[in-house]
């Protein structure tokens, strides 16, 4: 059954109602936000993930409470779904594919995920490229669930949540981001990022306002 359309007079409470609305938590992983991983041995400054760590741990434990579905989506590589057009694009900027050859590789700690874990029974998405939706069957399982609305926070804000709100946009689905519960290894991408799909393809609440929008639906 179709969740009824969204209208200029629902408020945020009714436009993320837990019976449509899904959390996607995009590749908060030890690669990205751990100071044991790859980004963090490369001595990528990580002092803007930890609240958002801490923001999206807060989301999950609201959408639980308040029956919405959450779903973990997480970059995992091997050698064969590498793609060569993102190893070539690093070899002329004058990077080292190698970083791209080993981040989120199957079967090590640095896929696994941190901050924020699935709990028993929740949907676990494994992807191979930036979006959650390419290469991967979470739109027909968002469907199969009745879900129109997506939340999205996660990491990096300008690269695998932007990917991955866009193609959610596309695929009409209503999406927010939990602009908060988001993170960039730099300020002014993130903040670039939270403009650029604010003025296009998603509202853009604080994880706070989501909170307290799930916490009267629950009461």
């Amino acid at each position: 059954m179709n969740a009824r359309p969204i209208t200029a007079q629902d408020g945020l409470a009714d436009w993320i109602a837990p019976s449509r609305t899904a959390l996607v938590i995009v590749d908060m992983q030890v690669d990205f936000a751990a100071p044991d991983g790859v980004i963090g041995r490369f001595g990528v400054d990580l002092s803007s993930v930890a609240a958002a760590l801490e923001k999206a741990q807060r989301l999950a434990q609201a959408a639980r409470a308040a029956g919405a579905p959450v779903v973990f989506v997480g970059l995992e590589t091997t050698p064969q779904s590498d793609p060569p057009t993102l190893l070539e694009r690093m070899r002329r900027r004058g990077g080292d594919p190698e970083i791209e050859r080993v981040i989120c590789r199957k079967g090590t700690r640095g896929a696994d995920f941190h901050g924020p874990l699935p709990a028993p029974g929740e949907l676990v998405i494994q992807k191979p490229r930036y979006s959650a939706f390419v290469g991967t069957d979470l739109d027909a399982r968002l469907r199969s669930r009745g879900v129109d609305t997506l939340i999205v926070c996660g990491l990096t804000t300008e690269c695998c949540v932007d990917s991955t709100v866009r193609d959610a946009f596309h695929l009409d689905y209503h999406v927010f981001v939990a602009a908060d519960a988001c993170a960039a290894y730099e300020s002014d991408l993130h903040e670039g990022a939270l403009k650029s799909l604010g003025l296009s393809f998603a509202l853009t609440p604080d994880a706070s306002e989501i909170e307290d929008a799930w916490a009267a639906a629950a009461r």
